[in-house]
């Protein structure tokens, strides 16, 4: 009886084990479709940053990049001879006046040879001096009958002729004591030492630099413009510069400009006068000049990574309500990290800055506003024009 029992509930046991199978499948199965997102990506939603477009004002702004040049600066070597240097006294950043000793050469031999030709021009003048008296006293003779013509007149060419030895013989005297001179370079003006070329020892020759003497009590700013820009730095146009050496701003007028632009780069000389008397500001360093064109106008700035510039002209996506779409505006310039924009886009509109190389026109956004800094007044143009010296 009980083995009768046990063969009918086998068949239910495997009956109930399937179906607890099937039903444990199709609880998975459930789980599993309920974590699965059905509403199609495209369609949701795209996280981005924004900023609210400022309305403010904008002037078009030329840049050039120039050199900070002494006023009087020179080198200081021998003009005349060649010969070793024996002393160098001063060393880069020592101040210095005029007719200072810088250094000195040795110049023994010329010394010797100026000796010489002054011993030769005191003979010679001696032997001058005795021909031109015989001369006045042979022509003193002429008279009584004692001479003749003759000789009257060779003593009288043999004066002119010692006269003019002697004058040929003090020339040499002065073109050796110039020679002499040469061997000890003094300071040309009240400066500074900027460049010590060479040590004792050394062999110089005639346009060979030992020092270099900078006046840096008044400064000249140069830098070249492009020729479309000649009307842009007329005299007395208010610059700025900024010394990259010191990261300071000194202000300025334009000096002078030249009134022919170079042949072969197309480009203007200009130049800006700077009071140094402080020696604040090196020279011979880099600086950078920005002349304000035009007048000021209204115009709305963004950040310069809300927009693709091409040409004059920047794209970027504008958020209204949740969509955001696609605007292209005309460029006024740009000012480091902000563009300045035509007032065409609405100030306080809001722009995409992160997240905009995923969206396209129309897309639906979600939106997180960022702080905006305070947009500069003034700006520069789109295209700086931007010329080494």
């Amino acid at each position: 009886m009980s083995s009768t029992v046990s063969a009918r509930l086998i068949p239910l046991g495997i009956t109930v084990g399937a179906l607890g199978v099937l039903v444990l499948g199709w609880a998975l199965l459930h789980r599993a479709e309920a974590g699965v997102n059905k509403v199609p990506l495209a369609s949701a939603p795209k996280p981005v940053t924004t900023i609210v477009a400022r309305e403010t004002t904008y002037r078009d702004t030329r840049t050039y990049v120039g050199t900070l040049r002494a006023w009087v600066e020179a080198s200081v070597g021998p003009q005349f001879i060649s010969a070793y240097v024996d002393t160098v006294l001063v060393r880069p950043g020592a101040k210095v006046h005029r007719n200072e000793v810088l250094a000195t050469l040795d110049c023994r031999n010329a010394s010797a040879s100026s000796l010489a030709v002054a011993a030769e021009a005191r003979a010679i003048d001696a032997r001058q001096k005795a021909i031109a008296d015989e001369s006045t006293r042979t022509s003193g003779l002429l008279d009584g009958g004692f001479v003749s013509p003759n000789e009257a007149e060779q003593k009288q060419s043999q004066s002119v002729s010692e006269e003019a030895r002697l004058a040929a013989e003090r020339a040499r005297v002065t073109t050796t004591t110039l020679a002499v001179d040469d061997c000890v370079l003094r300071a040309p003006f009240d400066g500074e030492v900027s460049i010590r070329s060479v040590d004792p020892g050394a062999f110089v020759r005639p346009g060979t630099p030992v020092v270099t003497i900078v006046d840096r009590d008044a400064v000249r700013m140069t830098f070249e413009v492009p020729e479309s820009d000649f009307g842009a730095v007329a005299e007395k146009t208010p610059v700025s510069i900024r010394v990259l050496a010191t990261d300071k701003v000194v202000f300025g007028v334009v000096s002078r400009r030249s009134p022919a632009a170079d042949p072969e780069t197309r480009t203007v000389h200009v130049e800006v006068d700077l009071d140094n008397r402080s020696h604040e500001i090196p020279v011979n360093t880099t600086g950078e000049v920005k002349v304000e064109v035009g007048a000021p106008v209204t115009a709305v700035a963004v950040p310069l990574v809300a927009a693709s510039i091409t040409g004059t002209s920047a794209s970027l996506f504008v958020v209204e309500g949740d969509v955001s779409h696609k605007r292209t505006f005309e460029i006024q310039g740009e000012e480091g990290s902000s563009l300045y924009l035509q007032t065409a886009l609405p100030p306080g509109s809001r722009v995409v800055t992160e997240g905009r190389a995923m969206l396209a026109d129309g897309d639906r956004v979600v939106f997180k506003d960022a702080p905006f800094g305070n947009p500069l007044s003034s700006g520069r143009s789109a295209t700086p024009h931007e010329v080494a010296p």
